[in-house]
């Protein structure tokens, strides 16, 4: 079982429940190393020492604020830690709101709350069922690695799960960041009903496991094909903006297209739609049907173990 991150007690006026946080999502990114280009050098990172050029030991190791005109003041670990003693083990909850009212911007990361032992699970369940019945999350803050969080914690089933959320002032304006603001543009009204009938052609349930991250999948077939020697297939480019003038007809063809789609319809002939088909195209229907050794075929051997798939399908 994974260990929890951060352990302590939800303050709920006097009421205090111990709980132990752990992280609700995983990264799954291909790790990389750094080498020197041409050799097998692995890049190492060392703590230096600026002015004697001498490695530190992390134990020597003490963080520094910059005050202004090079001078820096230094903190040590215990001192900062001294400093909130017992916050960093209270998650303090402040009041109660309707989830829908957080705008998804403050949303920062997710972890789930467990019971703090057997002995406290009745306090636990009760603080989580009067949240589910009163339809309210709850607003927290916790201190955490040397750093207060925000954080909504929100009832999802059996369990209290918690959101840390960034600060009002750690949220830049859209105005702050972005030059060409759109504002209102007018659309005939045409244009307005193709774009909605395209949204409802497009529109369906919400399925997590519908969604794969295919980008870190040509990354592992990329890694795969370098070590076997194999052509190494580029994605297409990304297509060009659409040209106002060609805007009606792109959404006419987007609608007509994701109509056929939902309603299932093929090629008739599925040989001359492979033969169609670049071969990055003939590779990501590959990935799909998880065809072993794709990314060492060529697009001919390719499109004969795509049409064997799914006929054995």
């Amino acid at each position: 079982m994974a260990r929890a991150i951060w352990t302590g007690v939800i303050s709920f006026g006097l009421v205090s429940v111990p709980v132990e946080m752990f992280s609700a999502t995983k990264e799954h990114e291909v790790s990389f190393h750094q080498f020197q280009r041409g050799t097998n050098d692995r890049i190492r990172y060392l703590r230096v020492n600026e002015r004697t050029g001498e490695e530190v030991p992390y134990g020597d190791i003490v963080k520094g604020a910059d005050v202004g005109e090079g001078e820096y003041v230094l903190i040590e670990k215990k001192e900062l830690d001294e400093i909130a003693p017992g916050r960093s083990k209270i998650l303090d909850i402040h009041q109660f709101v309707d989830l829908d009212e957080i705008d998804p911007i403050f949303f920062q990361k997710t972890y789930y709350l467990g019971p703090g032992s057997d002995e406290t699970v009745k306090t636990y369940a009760l603080l989580r069922d009067a949240m589910a019945e009163a339809n309210r999350a709850a607003i927290a803050t916790l201190v955490m690695r040397s750093k207060e969080y925000l954080a909504a914690i929100r009832v999802d089933k059996d369990l209290l799960v918690l959101e840390t959320m960034y600060f009002a002032d750690e949220v830049r304006a859209a105005a702050e960041v972005i030059e060409r603001l759109p504002g209102k543009v007018r659309s005939t009204s045409q244009e307005l009903r193709m774009a909605g009938q395209l949204i409802d052609s497009m529109t369906g349930e919400w399925r997590a496991e519908d969604f794969r991250d295919t980008y870190t999948d040509r990354v592992k077939d990329l890694v795969e094909a370098k070590r076997a020697g194999s052509e190494i297939v580029s994605e297409a480019k990304a297509p060009e903006a659409t040209n106002v003038i060609d805007l009606m007809d792109a959404l006419r063809r987007s609608v007509e297209k994701a109509r056929k789609e939902r309603a299932g319809d093929a090629a008739p002939d599925e040989s001359v739609a492979l033969e169609d088909m670049s071969k990055s195209e003939l590779l990501e229907i590959a990935r799909e049907l998880d065809i072993s050794g794709r990314s060492s075929m060529n697009r001919k051997d390719l499109e004969k173990a795509i049409a064997k798939s799914r006929k054995a399908a």
